[in-house]
């Protein structure tokens, strides 16, 4: 059986599943003007904006390191850890947008595992790559960059659901 109930937040009207008597299960499709009100209420977050928005972080972080450490060592390691996690996202957001990826809703899926699988092994081989490409390479610097730059997910979700009550 399909159950409605409204959402006391938004408003809405979410068709939950339920088992039928007969063991079946029943589902109603949202209509075109659900559907549209539904994506008002939930805005996506395009995933170009949180790569643009882990560079910001991350170019800042460095001039930070800069400033309080005074090394630029300090300030490359910081933005090294940052690019370790902005181009595996670049290669993800590029192959996921990719007009092969919306072909049907398996390869979506498939590419969806591959590209993760592509932005993982990019940012494994970037972090065993670092104390060859920067000189000086201070560990704790580049761990610090890399973990502002993931956290850039969290405050993109954060505006968004700011973003909505407002």
């Amino acid at each position: 059986m399909v159950k409605t109930m409204t959402d006391a937040t938004h408003g809405a009207q979410i068709a939950m599943l339920g088992n039928e008597p007969d063991g079946e299960e029943n589902f109603t499709p949202l209509t075109r003007e659900q559907a549209q009100r539904l994506r008002e209420q939930e805005p996506l977050v395009s995933i170009w904006w949180i790569v643009v928005g882990q560079l910001v972080v991350g170019i800042l972080a460095a001039l930070v390191a800069l400033v309080v450490a005074g090394k630029s060592n300090v300030a490359w390691s910081v933005m090294y850890g940052v690019l370790a996690v902005v181009i595996p996202g670049a290669l993800f957001a590029r192959g996921l947008t990719s007009q092969f990826s919306s072909i049907s809703p398996v390869t979506a899926g498939f590419g969806f595992f591959v590209w993760e699988a592509v932005k993982i092994g990019v940012s494994v081989g970037m972090l065993a790559a670092a104390p060859r490409l920067v000189a000086g390479l201070d560990w704790l610097a580049m761990l610090i960059g890399l973990i502002l730059a993931l956290k850039v997910y969290w405050l993109a979700l954060l505006l968004r659901h700011k973003r909505k009550t407002a």
